[in-house]
């Protein structure tokens, strides 16, 4: 199969620097448009891969992203958004960063180079066969992650990728990969515009649907998010208001004393008020 990284291609607008801002803005915004459909064309794969993720997570097992640069901090921006979102452990959506934390704010140099850290990484967590690994890399060539796939395949762990590029060594790699074909940048090889949104309206798939599946929402609602400012606390008083039909006062108590609206919803109809 033949392999061509596209996210590298030529971008196909030129003397970016004589555009005025409208202009900046509606091309950015024209290639942006493109990202939903490219998405779309990749959901057979997205749906193989959540299966796999939840199958995993029903048996004890973690999810675990690893990836370089933006590929890297949009893994880790999904994995910290679960347990606010889901009320889960912060243990069961693990993203790791190649160079380490230090990399989620800074560039490290070589980094995604290695082709031994990227296990390395993910031992330090105890991995097993448990557990789910995708690997993300918008090229699909990114050394670090690459090999990591390869060593989780080598040790019966189940591997899934996202990457922006047909064919590549990570989509071959990986038991369950994601291409999501996004096509040249509209900066030349600026892959965290529309191969980074790509990602990461992915990621907000793969996490948000398996969730759903491990009966973590309730109708439309995040019954089970932490209730760590104001905002969230209104918003799960109204949850149970409509829910149960009862006033903002009672409402609001419920949620006080059981500091979670879905055990709230659920104490209050086994009659434990």
């Amino acid at each position: 199969m033949s392999f061509i990284k596209t996210t590298e291609q030529d971008s196909k607008y030129n003397h970016l620097e004589k555009m005025n801002t409208r202009e900046l803005l509606e091309n950015i915004n024209n290639e942006d448009k493109t990202v939903p459909l490219a998405v779309e064309k990749a959901l057979p794969q997205i749906e193989m891969l959540v299966d796999q993720v939840v199958s995993k997570l029903s048996n004890g097992g973690r999810l675990f992203y690893i990836g370089a640069g933006t590929s890297g901090r949009l893994g880790i921006l999904d994995a910290s958004e679960c347990p606010p979102t889901f009320g889960v452990s912060p243990e069961l959506v693990i993203g790791i960063i190649a160079g380490g934390d230090n990399a989620i704010r800074n560039a490290v140099e070589n980094a995604e180079d290695s082709t031994n850290q990227g296990w390395e990484d993910l031992k330090k967590f105890e991995i097993s066969s448990k557990d789910i690994v995708i690997g993300i890399a918008a090229s699909g060539t990114t050394p670090y992650v690459i090999s990591a796939l390869e060593n989780c395949n080598a040790n019966n762990i189940v591997t899934g990728s996202i990457s922006c590029n047909l064919n590549s060594p990570l989509s071959q790699a990986a038991q369950f990969p994601i291409e999501v074909i996004v096509g040249p940048e509209f900066v030349t090889g600026s892959s965290r515009m529309k191969a980074g949104t790509a990602q990461k309206l992915v990621l907000n798939m793969i996490t948000t649907s398996s969730m759903i599946k491990l009966g973590r929402i309730k109708g439309n609602k995040m019954v089970d998010m932490q209730l760590s400012n104001n905002k969230l606390v209104n918003r799960g008083t109204k949850m149970i208001m409509s829910e149960l039909n009862l006033p903002e006062t009672e409402a609001k108590q419920l949620l006080q004393k059981y500091k979670n609206v879905r055990l709230a919803i659920q104490n209050y109809n086994n009659g434990k008020q």
